[in-house]
């Protein structure tokens, strides 16, 4: 069964057509890698899944739930759209971290603003803080950054940042980790780094959708590929399919121009 299912989803921002009828479906411990030019819908994409756009129509089901659906009458309270909203965790591309916090700080506070709906919050404050902590310097460690705990984000290289934001996204126990370029914001010696720690998750069989430029590498990682093209999917299919034998003219000049 499919761990993600997008239907038919639409967006638009003015008479600008930006995504027009986008259906894939995901199976839990497999990665799928979205490729296309920019302007081709792929972050838009990223952000209706994870509600940070809201489709026009089509509709989203996560792990069995439905996140989105146009057609349906019922309206999502804000509790209810935040208990959806952490079934899907965001790795942005420039990081979004708190620069008032350190690290610790960063990757435990969206657990502790959660834990403070827990009816024995006010009577087990400290253990369950303690609790939290624990699982976050767990996260860090895996990491690589257990030393920079109580660093701030200025203090940190990007690479660093991009772990930590990955930390960040995991403490709240994703169904499905989603990455927006994940590297473009970081120098060329501090891809590899982000990279293999995505590579890790792969083989730990996080489910995970990642838009990317890194040909090569989304070749290796993932066992799905999506191809984007205006607003469509142009081409879909196995990794080694549609990176090594592109069947559409698009995608071999897409492949052609990234490779130049």
């Amino acid at each position: 069964m499919a761990i993600l299912e997008v239907t038919n989803l639409t967006k638009s921002f003015g008479k600008t057509k930006v995504l027009k009828g986008i259906s894939f479906n995901l199976e839990k411990g497999n990665v799928l890698s979205i490729i296309g030019s920019s302007g081709s819908g792929k972050t838009t994409l990223l952000r209706c899944i994870n509600f940070l756009e809201t489709a026009d129509s089509g509709k989203i089901v996560v792990d069995g739930d439905t996140i989105f659906d146009s057609e349906s009458e019922m309206k999502l309270t804000k509790k209810q759209q935040l208990e959806k909203q952490l079934k899907i965790g965001l790795v942005f591309q420039d990081f979004n971290l708190f620069p008032q916090y350190n690290v610790l700080d960063n990757v435990t506070l969206a657990l502790k603003i959660r834990a403070k709906e827990r009816p024995d919050f006010k009577k087990n404050k400290k253990q369950i803080y303690a609790e939290i902590e624990q699982k976050a310097l767990v996260l860090l460690e895996k990491m690589g950054l257990s030393e920079k705990v109580k660093n701030y984000p200025c203090e940190l290289s990007g690479g660093q940042k991009q772990r930590v934001s990955i930390a960040r996204a995991m403490a709240l126990e994703p169904k499905i980790l989603f990455f927006d370029e994940p590297t473009s914001a970081l120098d060329p010696e501090l891809t590899g780094e982000i990279l293999k720690v995505i590579r890790e998750l792969a083989e730990e069989h996080m489910t995970m959708v990642i838009v990317t430029h890194e040909m090569t590498f989304a070749k290796e990682v993932s066992d799905y590929i999506v191809f984007m093209d205006d607003g469509i999917i142009a081409e879909e299919g196995k990794a080694d399919e549609v990176i090594g034998n592109p069947k559409t003219e698009r995608l071999k000049a897409f492949l052609s121009k990234i490779s130049d």
